[in-house]
């Protein structure tokens, strides 16, 4: 069609009109997303001043033992590296090889817990793993060698994500592998395994299939673990723990006793799967799986703090600010914007009415940092922090 063009004050006036526009009328957060990423980081600075100690130690005040866990320390990892941190990277690193890893993240996984012990003397209180952590651990040292240029980084994460592979894993006819949470206490009988959904992101996982194409497990563990979210959720509602048994899957029969519940754990599910790269070839399918848990959401307005994975039934009580944190880039990922930006808002409305603890301040990190534009992870599960490039988030 063809239009008679604007006049030159036409025009300026249109672009006045338009900046007025975005100046007044965009929400707070729909701006941070686009302006924040490049920026000083204050929640990353505040988890610093509230959690971690000078030499390297997440701990958890919220337990008698002032506790700290692998999974803590993961996290940490990460989310210094996205901050670039780098000293503070160090310290974490350190604190968890000397402490959790005999002093050797090469030769040994981490222990899961540390804390106070009854006779007063600060230790290992459980030596078993935690997969999710150990995965955490390998691929912020990977992506850390690869950003920083810093080869020690490189040979940890290398070492380490060799031993979760070996130790953690196990094969699945016909579907590829599982991860195992750790390497004892899942595997009840011979034909029965527990998993826990939230601990295999699929991003974190291919960025592994990547990094050692020649290990051919790794991609069959990416592929495996997508078929373990979707049918371990079968009305689209993540699980906190599912059993899986050889020839039945993770079909439940009237005398099961497995706990359905999804909460604390799961929301990490819906979390990983909206930050999945729109090109990962997992990304659509495992993202419209999941709906369900969006359209708790917008009919509530919160999503639920439990859910049961085998009838689709949510409690009444809401989540917390993680909660709306982890559903954040899930209801972006879905085109669900002013949802998520509602999500957003309640996560900074509550923490502003009372100090967050651990678990909700990383979630917090994780999901509203996405969202704020300071990381993304690539189509082939790499991290992209925004200082690593032009600062420019998309």
């Amino acid at each position: 069609m063809n239009r008679r063009p604007a006049s030159p004050l036409s025009f300026w006036l249109l672009i006045g009109v338009a900046g007025l526009f975005l100046a007044l009328v965009l929400a707070p957060a729909a701006r941070a997303e686009a302006a924040e990423g490049c920026g000083p980081w204050p929640a990353w600075e505040q988890f610093k001043r509230d959690f971690l100690s000078d030499d390297g130690r997440v701990i958890d005040a919220s337990e008698a033992d002032r506790r700290t866990v692998s999974e803590g320390q993961s996290y940490a990892l990460f989310l210094a590296l996205v901050a670039g941190d780098r000293a503070a990277f160090d310290r974490i690193m350190h604190w968890t090889e000397n402490n959790l890893a005999d002093g050797d993240l090469t030769g040994h996984l981490p222990a899961w817990l540390w804390g106070r012990a009854n006779d007063g003397s600060w230790t290992v209180l459980d030596s078993n793993p935690a997969s999710d952590a150990d995965l955490w651990i390998a691929y912020a040292l990977l992506e850390a060698g690869a950003l920083w240029g810093e080869r020690a980084y490189s040979l940890r994460g290398a070492r380490l994500a060799a031993r979760v592979l070996e130790d953690e894993t196990f094969p699945v006819a016909g579907v590829g592998r599982f991860l195992l949470p750790g390497t004892t206490g899942f595997h009840p009988t011979d034909n029965t395994w527990i998993v826990n959904p939230s601990y295999a992101p699929l991003q974190v996982l291919r960025a592994l299939a990547t990094r050692f194409p020649a290990e051919r497990r790794w991609q069959q563990l990416v592929d495996g673990s997508a078929v373990m979210l979707r049918d371990s959720a079968p009305r689209g509602l993540a699980p906190d723990w599912a059993t899986y048994r050889a020839g039945h899957a993770f079909d439940r029969d009237a005398t099961a006793t497995d706990d359905t519940t999804g909460s604390y754990n799961a929301i990490r599910v819906y979390l990983w799967a909206g930050m999945l790269d729109a090109d990962d070839p997992r990304a659509d399918a495992l993202r419209r799986h999941f709906v369900p848990f969006a359209d708790f959401i917008a009919a509530r307005g919160t999503p639920p703090e439990k859910v049961d994975a085998a009838t689709g039934a949510a409690a009444a009580n809401d989540g917390n600010a993680g909660f709306s944190a982890s559903a954040v880039p899930f209801l972006v990922s879905l085109g669900q914007r002013a949802l998520a930006a509602g999500q957003a808002a309640r996560v900074a409305r509550l923490n502003a009415e009372s100090a967050p603890g651990y678990y909700t301040s990383v979630l917090t990190l994780f999901g509203i940092g996405w969202y704020e534009g300071r990381y993304r992870f690539a189509a082939d599960g790499t991290l992209r922090p925004a200082w690593s490039a032009t600062c420019t988030p998309r």
